[in-house]
Protein backbone atom coordinates (compact mmCIF):
# COMPACT_ATOMS: atom_id res chain seq x y z
CA UNK A 1 0.00 0.00 0.00
CA UNK A 2 1.26 3.82 -0.41
CA UNK A 3 0.67 4.77 2.67
CA UNK A 4 1.62 3.55 6.01
CA UNK A 5 -1.87 3.40 8.28
CA UNK A 6 -1.63 3.95 11.84
CA UNK A 7 -4.79 5.91 12.15
CA UNK A 8 -7.83 4.50 11.26
CA UNK A 9 -9.79 7.86 9.93
CA UNK A 10 -13.73 8.30 9.60
CA UNK A 11 -14.64 9.62 6.15
CA UNK A 12 -16.23 13.24 7.91
CA UNK A 13 -12.97 13.24 9.81
CA UNK A 14 -11.04 13.06 6.15
CA UNK A 15 -13.03 16.03 5.44
CA UNK A 16 -14.30 13.97 2.51
CA UNK A 17 -10.60 13.04 1.27
CA UNK A 18 -8.81 12.69 -2.32
CA UNK A 19 -9.03 14.42 -5.28
CA UNK A 20 -8.41 13.02 -8.77
CA UNK A 21 -8.40 14.50 -12.36
CA UNK A 22 -8.60 12.37 -15.20
CA UNK A 23 -7.22 13.86 -18.61
CA UNK A 24 -7.22 12.45 -21.74
CA UNK A 25 -3.65 12.35 -24.47
CA UNK A 26 -5.86 14.49 -27.02
CA UNK A 27 -6.10 17.05 -23.96
CA UNK A 28 -2.83 17.71 -23.13
CA UNK A 29 -0.01 19.90 -24.80
CA UNK A 30 2.16 16.51 -25.50
CA UNK A 31 0.27 13.88 -26.22
CA UNK A 32 0.40 12.21 -22.98
CA UNK A 33 -2.61 10.57 -20.47
CA UNK A 34 -2.27 12.08 -17.35
CA UNK A 35 -4.09 11.40 -14.06
CA UNK A 36 -3.77 13.07 -10.69
CA UNK A 37 -4.25 11.86 -6.81
CA UNK A 38 -4.42 14.25 -4.08
CA UNK A 39 -4.24 11.54 -1.17
CA UNK A 40 -6.06 13.27 1.86
CA UNK A 41 -5.86 11.90 4.97
CA UNK A 42 -4.42 12.61 8.41
CA UNK A 43 -1.40 9.61 8.14
CA UNK A 44 1.75 9.16 6.85
CA UNK A 45 2.36 8.73 3.08
CA UNK A 46 5.41 7.18 1.14
CA UNK A 47 6.37 5.72 -2.33
CA UNK A 48 5.97 2.00 -2.08
CA UNK A 49 7.00 -0.63 -4.49
CA UNK A 50 5.94 -3.57 -5.80
CA UNK A 51 8.94 -5.50 -7.13
CA UNK A 52 7.91 -7.74 -10.22
CA UNK A 53 7.78 -11.34 -9.82
CA UNK A 54 6.85 -14.90 -10.97
CA UNK A 55 5.42 -17.06 -8.34
CA UNK A 56 4.12 -20.72 -8.07
CA UNK A 57 1.24 -22.11 -9.23
CA UNK A 58 -1.19 -22.58 -6.26
CA UNK A 59 0.86 -19.82 -4.46
CA UNK A 60 -1.55 -17.35 -1.98
CA UNK A 61 -1.01 -13.87 -1.76
CA UNK A 62 -2.54 -12.53 1.89
CA UNK A 63 -4.79 -9.28 1.71
CA UNK A 64 -3.94 -7.18 4.85
CA UNK A 65 -6.78 -4.31 4.89
CA UNK A 66 -5.24 -1.40 2.95
CA UNK A 67 -6.89 1.71 5.79
CA UNK A 68 -7.01 -0.60 9.06
CA UNK A 69 -4.24 -3.30 8.80
CA UNK A 70 -6.62 -6.24 9.52
CA UNK A 71 -6.12 -9.38 7.97
CA UNK A 72 -8.37 -10.28 5.58
CA UNK A 73 -7.90 -13.89 4.27
CA UNK A 74 -5.95 -14.84 1.25
CA UNK A 75 -6.41 -15.36 -2.39
CA UNK A 76 -4.99 -17.23 -5.43
CA UNK A 77 -1.54 -15.23 -6.84
CA UNK A 78 -0.69 -15.08 -10.42
CA UNK A 79 1.91 -16.60 -11.79
CA UNK A 80 4.09 -13.40 -12.81
CA UNK A 81 3.32 -9.95 -11.05
CA UNK A 82 4.79 -6.77 -12.88
CA UNK A 83 6.98 -3.89 -11.48
CA UNK A 84 4.65 -1.49 -9.53
CA UNK A 85 6.17 2.00 -7.97
CA UNK A 86 3.28 3.85 -6.49
CA UNK A 87 0.03 4.09 -8.36
CA UNK A 88 2.16 3.46 -12.22
CA UNK A 89 3.16 -0.29 -13.22
CA UNK A 90 5.75 -0.95 -16.03
CA UNK A 91 3.15 -0.78 -18.74
CA UNK A 92 2.54 2.82 -17.87
CA UNK A 93 -0.87 2.20 -16.40
CA UNK A 94 -2.36 4.37 -13.74
CA UNK A 95 -4.89 3.68 -10.86
CA UNK A 96 -5.95 6.28 -8.52
CA UNK A 97 -9.24 6.75 -6.48
CA UNK A 98 -11.69 8.61 -4.31
CA UNK A 99 -14.12 7.32 -1.47
CA UNK A 100 -17.87 8.10 -2.46
CA UNK A 101 -19.45 6.24 0.63
CA UNK A 102 -22.25 5.13 -1.69
CA UNK A 103 -25.61 3.87 0.01
CA UNK A 104 -25.13 3.21 3.81
CA UNK A 105 -26.53 -0.72 4.09
CA UNK A 106 -24.13 -1.85 0.85
CA UNK A 107 -20.78 -0.46 2.84
CA UNK A 108 -20.34 -3.60 4.63
CA UNK A 109 -20.12 -7.18 2.99
CA UNK A 110 -19.87 -9.98 5.39
CA UNK A 111 -16.47 -12.28 4.46
CA UNK A 112 -15.78 -10.02 1.89
CA UNK A 113 -11.73 -10.17 1.66
CA UNK A 114 -10.98 -7.28 -1.19
CA UNK A 115 -10.60 -3.35 -0.19
CA UNK A 116 -10.54 -0.68 -2.59
CA UNK A 117 -6.44 -0.14 -2.18
CA UNK A 118 -5.54 -3.87 -2.24
CA UNK A 119 -7.75 -3.77 -5.64
CA UNK A 120 -5.73 -0.82 -6.94
CA UNK A 121 -2.22 -2.16 -6.48
CA UNK A 122 -3.09 -6.00 -7.05
CA UNK A 123 -4.83 -4.77 -10.58
CA UNK A 124 -1.33 -3.00 -11.13
CA UNK A 125 0.51 -5.53 -10.75
CA UNK A 126 -1.50 -7.86 -13.26
CA UNK A 127 -2.31 -5.82 -16.01
CA UNK A 128 -1.02 -3.98 -18.83
CA UNK A 129 -3.86 -1.50 -19.70
CA UNK A 130 -7.06 0.06 -18.43
CA UNK A 131 -8.97 -1.99 -20.04
CA UNK A 132 -7.26 -5.12 -18.38
CA UNK A 133 -7.09 -3.72 -14.95
CA UNK A 134 -10.69 -2.97 -15.40
CA UNK A 135 -11.53 -6.51 -16.12
CA UNK A 136 -9.10 -7.88 -13.56
CA UNK A 137 -10.87 -5.66 -10.59
CA UNK A 138 -14.38 -6.45 -11.20
CA UNK A 139 -13.41 -10.05 -11.83
CA UNK A 140 -11.97 -10.18 -8.46
CA UNK A 141 -15.01 -8.77 -5.91
CA UNK A 142 -17.10 -11.17 -7.97
CA UNK A 143 -14.56 -14.03 -6.82
CA UNK A 144 -13.74 -12.64 -3.31
CA UNK A 145 -15.97 -10.02 -2.31
CA UNK A 146 -15.70 -6.38 -1.81
CA UNK A 147 -14.82 -5.24 1.66
CA UNK A 148 -14.70 -1.53 1.01
CA UNK A 149 -17.53 1.75 0.40
CA UNK A 150 -18.22 3.09 -2.52
CA UNK A 151 -15.55 4.11 -4.60
CA UNK A 152 -14.87 5.95 -8.15
CA UNK A 153 -11.64 4.79 -9.97
CA UNK A 154 -9.63 6.41 -11.93
CA UNK A 155 -7.76 3.97 -14.33
CA UNK A 156 -5.43 5.24 -18.09
CA UNK A 157 -2.91 3.90 -19.61
CA UNK A 158 -0.99 5.18 -22.60
CA UNK A 159 -3.82 5.18 -24.94
CA UNK A 160 -6.93 5.17 -22.88
CA UNK A 161 -8.44 6.59 -19.60
CA UNK A 162 -11.85 5.94 -18.10
CA UNK A 163 -13.88 6.49 -14.79
CA UNK A 164 -14.78 3.41 -12.63
CA UNK A 165 -17.64 3.93 -10.23
CA UNK A 166 -18.03 0.75 -8.13
CA UNK A 167 -20.18 0.06 -5.09
CA UNK A 168 -20.19 -3.13 -2.98
CA UNK A 169 -23.61 -5.60 -3.01
CA UNK A 170 -23.82 -5.59 0.95
CA UNK A 171 -24.57 -8.06 3.53
CA UNK A 172 -25.83 -11.21 2.29
CA UNK A 173 -24.39 -10.89 -1.93
CA UNK A 174 -20.92 -11.19 -3.14
CA UNK A 175 -19.33 -8.46 -5.16
CA UNK A 176 -20.10 -5.30 -6.37
CA UNK A 177 -22.11 -3.32 -8.56
CA UNK A 178 -19.98 -1.27 -11.03
CA UNK A 179 -20.00 1.06 -14.39
CA UNK A 180 -16.95 2.17 -16.35
CA UNK A 181 -16.73 4.99 -19.10
CA UNK A 182 -14.00 5.77 -21.25
CA UNK A 183 -13.49 9.50 -21.01
CA UNK A 184 -13.51 10.76 -24.89
CA UNK A 185 -10.57 11.53 -26.45
CA UNK A 186 -9.95 15.68 -25.87
CA UNK A 187 -11.99 15.61 -22.78
CA UNK A 188 -10.78 15.54 -19.45
CA UNK A 189 -13.31 14.24 -16.02
CA UNK A 190 -13.04 14.36 -12.48
CA UNK A 191 -14.19 13.28 -9.32
CA UNK A 192 -14.05 14.18 -5.86
CA UNK A 193 -15.94 11.98 -3.50
CA UNK A 194 -18.98 11.71 -5.33
CA UNK A 195 -20.38 9.42 -7.60
CA UNK A 196 -20.60 11.14 -11.23
CA UNK A 197 -21.62 8.21 -13.69
CA UNK A 198 -25.84 8.82 -14.31
CA UNK A 199 -27.07 6.93 -17.68
CA UNK A 200 -24.54 5.59 -19.58
CA UNK A 201 -24.37 3.27 -22.79
CA UNK A 202 -25.40 -0.22 -22.94
CA UNK A 203 -25.04 -0.81 -26.63
CA UNK A 204 -21.11 0.59 -26.85
CA UNK A 205 -18.31 -1.71 -25.26
CA UNK A 206 -15.53 0.41 -26.36
CA UNK A 207 -16.94 3.47 -24.67
CA UNK A 208 -18.77 2.34 -21.69
CA UNK A 209 -18.51 -1.37 -19.73
CA UNK A 210 -20.68 -2.30 -16.62
CA UNK A 211 -21.88 -5.48 -14.57
CA UNK A 212 -24.41 -7.26 -15.81
CA UNK A 213 -26.55 -6.56 -12.77
CA UNK A 214 -26.07 -3.20 -12.30
CA UNK A 215 -29.77 -2.46 -13.26
CA UNK A 216 -31.49 -5.80 -12.43
CA UNK A 217 -29.84 -5.72 -8.66
CA UNK A 218 -31.11 -2.54 -7.76
CA UNK A 219 -34.82 -3.34 -9.15
CA UNK A 220 -34.48 -6.20 -6.74
CA UNK A 221 -33.66 -4.02 -3.93
CA UNK A 222 -36.27 -1.79 -4.58
CA UNK A 223 -33.73 1.23 -5.64
CA UNK A 224 -34.72 1.61 -8.96
CA UNK A 225 -38.37 1.06 -10.89
CA UNK A 226 -37.85 2.62 -14.32
CA UNK A 227 -36.66 2.00 -17.22
CA UNK A 228 -33.17 0.78 -18.15
CA UNK A 229 -32.60 3.53 -20.50
CA UNK A 230 -33.21 6.17 -17.78
CA UNK A 231 -31.12 4.06 -15.21
CA UNK A 232 -28.49 6.50 -13.58
CA UNK A 233 -25.93 4.50 -11.67
CA UNK A 234 -25.18 8.12 -9.57
CA UNK A 235 -28.61 8.84 -8.51
CA UNK A 236 -29.07 5.11 -8.24
CA UNK A 237 -26.31 4.48 -5.38
CA UNK A 238 -24.90 7.14 -4.49
CA UNK A 239 -27.54 9.90 -4.54
CA UNK A 240 -26.79 13.53 -4.53
CA UNK A 241 -26.62 15.73 -1.25
CA UNK A 242 -25.69 19.08 0.10
CA UNK A 243 -22.37 17.44 0.79
CA UNK A 244 -22.05 15.82 -2.10
CA UNK A 245 -22.48 18.96 -3.76
CA UNK A 246 -20.81 21.62 -1.66
CA UNK A 247 -17.48 19.80 -0.53
CA UNK A 248 -17.43 17.33 -3.42
CA UNK A 249 -18.87 18.11 -6.33
CA UNK A 250 -17.84 21.91 -5.65
CA UNK A 251 -14.14 20.79 -6.41
CA UNK A 252 -14.87 19.25 -9.55
CA UNK A 253 -16.89 22.32 -10.64
CA UNK A 254 -13.84 24.91 -9.89
CA UNK A 255 -11.33 23.06 -11.94
CA UNK A 256 -13.85 22.60 -15.15
CA UNK A 257 -14.72 26.36 -15.04
CA UNK A 258 -10.78 27.26 -14.70
CA UNK A 259 -9.88 25.20 -18.08
CA UNK A 260 -13.45 25.78 -20.21
CA UNK A 261 -14.44 28.51 -21.63
CA UNK A 262 -15.45 32.05 -19.13
CA UNK A 263 -19.08 31.17 -18.44
CA UNK A 264 -19.68 27.53 -19.75
CA UNK A 265 -19.63 26.38 -15.93
CA UNK A 266 -21.74 29.25 -14.70
CA UNK A 267 -25.44 27.48 -15.16
CA UNK A 268 -24.13 24.67 -12.77
CA UNK A 269 -23.03 27.22 -9.48
CA UNK A 270 -26.20 26.60 -7.62
CA UNK A 271 -26.31 22.58 -8.40
CA UNK A 272 -22.15 22.61 -7.36
CA UNK A 273 -22.92 24.52 -4.23
CA UNK A 274 -25.95 22.31 -3.29
CA UNK A 275 -28.61 25.14 -3.27
CA UNK A 276 -30.70 23.90 -5.89
CA UNK A 277 -30.58 20.37 -6.32
CA UNK A 278 -33.69 19.07 -7.38
CA UNK A 279 -34.16 22.04 -10.13
CA UNK A 280 -30.78 22.68 -11.58
CA UNK A 281 -28.88 19.79 -14.29
CA UNK A 282 -26.13 18.00 -13.31
CA UNK A 283 -22.70 19.45 -14.37
CA UNK A 284 -21.34 17.40 -17.48
CA UNK A 285 -19.63 14.15 -16.96
CA UNK A 286 -16.35 15.70 -18.82
CA UNK A 287 -15.84 19.06 -20.33
CA UNK A 288 -13.42 19.87 -23.53
CA UNK A 289 -10.84 22.16 -22.39
CA UNK A 290 -10.85 25.49 -24.00
CA UNK A 291 -6.77 24.60 -24.49
CA UNK A 292 -4.76 21.65 -23.99
CA UNK A 293 -3.22 21.30 -20.51
CA UNK A 294 0.67 20.46 -19.77
CA UNK A 295 1.92 18.91 -16.83
CA UNK A 296 2.55 22.68 -15.09
CA UNK A 297 -0.84 23.82 -16.02
CA UNK A 298 -2.23 20.40 -14.03
CA UNK A 299 0.36 20.61 -11.28
CA UNK A 300 -1.15 24.49 -10.74
CA UNK A 301 -4.49 23.76 -10.61
CA UNK A 302 -4.07 21.13 -8.30
CA UNK A 303 -2.77 24.08 -5.74
CA UNK A 304 -6.64 25.33 -5.93
CA UNK A 305 -8.83 27.38 -3.07
CA UNK A 306 -11.74 28.38 -4.90
CA UNK A 307 -8.87 31.16 -6.18
CA UNK A 308 -11.24 33.26 -8.76
CA UNK A 309 -14.47 33.09 -7.06
CA UNK A 310 -16.55 34.36 -4.40
CA UNK A 311 -15.70 31.26 -2.04
CA UNK A 312 -11.76 32.47 -1.92
CA UNK A 313 -10.85 30.99 1.39
CA UNK A 314 -8.12 33.88 2.17
CA UNK A 315 -10.72 36.82 2.83
CA UNK A 316 -12.90 36.11 5.19
CA UNK A 317 -12.67 35.97 8.88
CA UNK A 318 -11.49 31.91 8.69
CA UNK A 319 -8.48 33.33 6.94
CA UNK A 320 -7.50 34.90 10.09
CA UNK A 321 -5.25 37.75 10.34
CA UNK A 322 -2.56 36.20 7.08
CA UNK A 323 -4.74 35.32 4.96
CA UNK A 324 -4.37 31.67 4.87
CA UNK A 325 -6.44 29.89 2.79
CA UNK A 326 -7.54 26.34 4.70
CA UNK A 327 -9.44 25.75 6.98
CA UNK A 328 -8.79 23.55 10.09
CA UNK A 329 -11.23 20.32 10.63
CA UNK A 330 -13.81 19.57 11.37
CA UNK A 331 -15.69 20.02 7.79
CA UNK A 332 -18.91 20.62 9.17
CA UNK A 333 -20.02 22.58 12.65
CA UNK A 334 -22.62 24.05 14.44
CA UNK A 335 -23.32 26.86 16.13
CA UNK A 336 -26.77 28.45 17.70
CA UNK A 337 -28.68 25.10 16.79
CA UNK A 338 -27.64 25.61 13.29
CA UNK A 339 -24.97 23.25 11.33
CA UNK A 340 -22.27 24.96 8.94
CA UNK A 341 -19.44 24.06 6.26
CA UNK A 342 -16.34 25.25 5.72
CA UNK A 343 -15.39 25.44 2.09
CA UNK A 344 -13.74 22.03 1.07
CA UNK A 345 -10.90 23.14 -1.54
CA UNK A 346 -8.60 20.89 -3.36
CA UNK A 347 -5.61 21.97 -1.93
CA UNK A 348 -5.89 21.20 2.12
CA UNK A 349 -3.90 20.89 5.28
CA UNK A 350 -3.93 17.19 5.74
CA UNK A 351 -2.83 15.55 2.15
CA UNK A 352 -0.37 12.90 2.67
CA UNK A 353 1.16 12.88 -0.75
CA UNK A 354 -0.24 13.89 -4.40
CA UNK A 355 1.51 13.24 -7.96
CA UNK A 356 0.19 13.82 -11.74
CA UNK A 357 1.40 10.70 -13.87
CA UNK A 358 2.19 11.53 -17.03
CA UNK A 359 1.43 8.13 -19.69
CA UNK A 360 3.78 8.68 -22.79
CA UNK A 361 2.96 6.07 -25.89
CA UNK A 362 5.48 7.07 -28.02
CA UNK A 363 8.24 6.40 -25.77
CA UNK A 364 9.08 2.88 -24.40
CA UNK A 365 7.71 2.25 -21.09
CA UNK A 366 10.92 2.39 -19.28
CA UNK A 367 10.94 6.10 -20.31
CA UNK A 368 7.48 7.01 -21.34
CA UNK A 369 6.05 6.48 -17.42
CA UNK A 370 6.55 9.50 -15.71
CA UNK A 371 4.90 10.37 -12.72
CA UNK A 372 5.43 14.21 -10.66
CA UNK A 373 5.54 13.40 -6.93
CA UNK A 374 4.91 15.71 -4.08
CA UNK A 375 4.77 15.32 -0.53
CA UNK A 376 1.75 16.99 1.79
CA UNK A 377 -0.40 19.79 0.63
CA UNK A 378 -0.43 20.56 -3.00
CA UNK A 379 0.06 24.20 -2.79
CA UNK A 380 3.83 23.39 -0.47
CA UNK A 381 4.48 20.27 -2.83
CA UNK A 382 7.54 20.88 -4.79
CA UNK A 383 7.38 17.16 -7.35
CA UNK A 384 10.19 15.99 -8.31
CA UNK A 385 10.21 13.89 -11.55
CA UNK A 386 9.89 9.92 -10.87
CA UNK A 387 10.55 7.46 -13.35
CA UNK A 388 7.76 4.93 -12.18
CA UNK A 389 7.78 2.73 -14.89
CA UNK A 390 11.59 1.90 -15.16
CA UNK A 391 12.24 2.24 -11.05
CA UNK A 392 13.80 -0.70 -9.44
CA UNK A 393 14.13 1.49 -6.37
CA UNK A 394 12.86 4.65 -5.05
CA UNK A 395 14.06 7.29 -3.10
CA UNK A 396 15.13 6.51 0.65
CA UNK A 397 13.94 9.98 1.45
CA UNK A 398 10.49 8.97 0.11
CA UNK A 399 10.43 5.09 1.01
CA UNK A 400 8.82 3.16 3.62
CA UNK A 401 11.85 2.41 5.62
CA UNK A 402 12.02 6.42 6.71
CA UNK A 403 9.76 7.78 9.89
CA UNK A 404 6.07 7.12 10.26
CA UNK A 405 3.19 9.61 11.38
CA UNK A 406 4.49 9.45 15.15
CA UNK A 407 7.83 8.86 14.26
CA UNK A 408 9.65 12.69 13.16
CA UNK A 409 12.91 12.01 11.18
CA UNK A 410 14.09 15.01 9.31
CA UNK A 411 15.43 12.52 6.50
CA UNK A 412 12.22 11.48 5.27
CA UNK A 413 10.30 13.64 2.90
CA UNK A 414 6.74 13.93 4.85
CA UNK A 415 7.87 15.23 7.99
CA UNK A 416 10.75 18.08 5.90
CA UNK A 417 7.74 19.15 3.66
CA UNK A 418 5.30 19.46 6.27
CA UNK A 419 8.11 21.88 8.19
CA UNK A 420 8.20 24.01 5.74
CA UNK A 421 4.34 23.61 4.57
CA UNK A 422 2.91 23.86 8.36
CA UNK A 423 5.34 26.92 9.48
CA UNK A 424 4.18 28.44 5.88
CA UNK A 425 0.86 28.53 7.45
CA UNK A 426 1.84 30.61 10.14
CA UNK A 427 1.95 33.52 7.96
CA UNK A 428 0.82 32.54 5.24
CA UNK A 429 0.76 35.63 3.48
CA UNK A 430 4.20 36.41 3.84
CA UNK A 431 5.86 33.24 4.19
CA UNK A 432 4.02 31.46 1.41
CA UNK A 433 5.10 33.47 -1.57
CA UNK A 434 8.43 32.51 -0.92
CA UNK A 435 7.60 29.05 -1.13
CA UNK A 436 5.49 29.53 -4.11
CA UNK A 437 8.42 31.03 -5.57
CA UNK A 438 10.96 28.03 -4.15
CA UNK A 439 8.93 25.47 -5.80
CA UNK A 440 8.50 26.93 -9.07
CA UNK A 441 12.32 27.50 -9.52
CA UNK A 442 12.57 23.79 -8.44
CA UNK A 443 9.87 22.31 -10.81
CA UNK A 444 11.15 24.72 -13.42
CA UNK A 445 14.74 23.18 -13.43
CA UNK A 446 13.06 19.67 -13.44
CA UNK A 447 11.16 20.34 -16.29
CA UNK A 448 14.08 21.24 -18.56
CA UNK A 449 16.77 19.03 -17.00
CA UNK A 450 14.19 15.95 -17.78
CA UNK A 451 14.25 16.40 -21.76
CA UNK A 452 18.30 16.05 -21.86
CA UNK A 453 18.05 13.24 -19.71
CA UNK A 454 15.90 11.20 -21.89
CA UNK A 455 17.68 11.91 -24.81
CA UNK A 456 20.20 10.08 -22.84
CA UNK A 457 18.11 7.50 -21.43
CA UNK A 458 16.85 6.38 -25.42
CA UNK A 459 20.16 6.49 -26.29
CA UNK A 460 20.93 3.59 -23.53
CA UNK A 461 17.43 1.87 -24.23
CA UNK A 462 18.79 1.54 -28.13
CA UNK A 463 21.93 -0.88 -26.45
CA UNK A 464 20.21 -2.20 -22.89
CA UNK A 465 17.35 -2.23 -21.48
CA UNK A 466 18.66 -2.88 -18.05
CA UNK A 467 21.14 0.21 -18.57
CA UNK A 468 18.47 2.64 -19.48
CA UNK A 469 16.41 1.75 -16.17
CA UNK A 470 19.35 1.62 -13.85
CA UNK A 471 19.86 5.26 -15.26
CA UNK A 472 16.33 6.29 -14.76
CA UNK A 473 16.08 4.54 -11.75
CA UNK A 474 18.93 6.62 -10.14
CA UNK A 475 18.05 9.66 -11.45
CA UNK A 476 14.71 9.42 -9.87
CA UNK A 477 17.01 8.35 -6.56
CA UNK A 478 18.91 11.29 -6.39
CA UNK A 479 16.56 13.57 -7.72
CA UNK A 480 14.49 12.89 -4.87
CA UNK A 481 17.13 12.82 -2.67
CA UNK A 482 18.42 15.76 -3.14
CA UNK A 483 14.83 17.76 -3.15
CA UNK A 484 14.31 16.98 0.25
CA UNK A 485 17.74 18.04 1.35
CA UNK A 486 17.25 21.09 -0.32
CA UNK A 487 13.84 21.21 1.13
CA UNK A 488 15.29 21.05 4.69
CA UNK A 489 17.82 23.99 4.00
CA UNK A 490 14.62 25.88 2.99
CA UNK A 491 13.04 25.74 6.06
CA UNK A 492 15.51 26.32 7.97
CA UNK A 493 16.08 29.67 5.80
CA UNK A 494 12.03 30.71 6.34
CA UNK A 495 12.61 30.15 9.89
CA UNK A 496 15.49 31.92 11.06
CA UNK A 497 14.08 34.77 8.97
CA UNK A 498 10.25 35.37 10.06
CA UNK A 499 10.69 33.35 13.71
CA UNK A 500 8.93 35.50 16.43
CA UNK A 501 6.94 37.51 14.32
CA UNK A 502 9.44 39.49 12.99
CA UNK A 503 11.36 39.92 9.27
CA UNK A 504 14.95 39.56 9.19
CA UNK A 505 16.72 41.75 5.65
CA UNK A 506 19.77 41.27 5.35
CA UNK A 507 22.66 44.41 6.04
CA UNK A 508 25.58 43.61 4.33
CA UNK A 509 27.94 44.64 5.37
CA UNK A 510 26.94 44.60 8.47
CA UNK A 511 26.55 40.96 10.66
CA UNK A 512 22.97 41.44 12.22
CA UNK A 513 20.52 42.03 9.96
CA UNK A 514 17.79 44.41 9.58
CA UNK A 515 14.60 43.34 11.58
CA UNK A 516 11.07 44.47 10.23
CA UNK A 517 7.96 44.36 12.49
CA UNK A 518 5.01 43.92 9.90
CA UNK A 519 1.90 43.41 12.07
CA UNK A 520 -1.27 42.09 11.40
CA UNK A 521 -2.75 44.33 8.79
CA UNK A 522 -5.20 47.39 8.54
CA UNK A 523 -8.41 44.66 8.18
CA UNK A 524 -7.20 42.80 11.40
CA UNK A 525 -6.91 45.88 13.24
CA UNK A 526 -10.44 47.42 11.96
CA UNK A 527 -11.92 43.56 13.37
CA UNK A 528 -9.79 44.39 16.69
CA UNK A 529 -11.43 47.66 17.35
CA UNK A 530 -14.64 46.82 15.97
CA UNK A 531 -14.93 44.53 18.49
CA UNK A 532 -13.41 46.29 21.51
CA UNK A 533 -13.87 50.04 20.75
CA UNK A 534 -11.94 51.08 23.70
CA UNK A 535 -10.24 48.83 25.72
CA UNK A 536 -7.13 48.81 23.52
CA UNK A 537 -7.38 52.16 22.68
CA UNK A 538 -4.29 54.54 23.78
CA UNK A 539 -5.19 57.05 26.00
CA UNK A 540 -3.78 60.65 24.88
CA UNK A 541 -1.26 62.32 27.56
CA UNK A 542 -2.54 66.13 28.36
Amino acid sequence: AMIKWLLVPLLMGLCLGCTNFIISPGATTDGSSMITYSADGPMYGYIDIYPAAFHHRGEKRQIWNWENGKYMGEIDEALHTYNVVGNMNQFQLTIAETTNEGLEDYQHQEGAILDYGNLIYIALQRAKTAREAITIMTDLVVEYGYASAGETFSIGDTEEVWMMDLLGKGDGYRGAVWVAVKVPDGYVTAHANQGRIRTFPKDKPEECVYAPDVISFARERGLYTGTDEDFSFSDTYNPITFIGARACEFRVWNWFRKITEPGFMDPYYQYAIGHDLASTERMPLWVKPAKKLSVQDVLAQMRDHYDGTDHVMDVDIGGEAFHRPYRWSPLFWKYDEKEYVHERPISVVFTMFNFVTQSRGWLPNPIGGLVWFGADDTDSSAHFPLYAAAATRVPIKWSKDIGGVRDMNLDAAFWVFNLVTNWGYWRYNLIHPEIKNKIKEIEDAFHKVTKDKEIRALELYQKSHTAAKEYLTSLSENWGNDLVDEWLEFFKYLFTKYMDGNLKVPNPPHQNPNVEWPGYGSKFYQKIVAEEPTKFLVKQDR
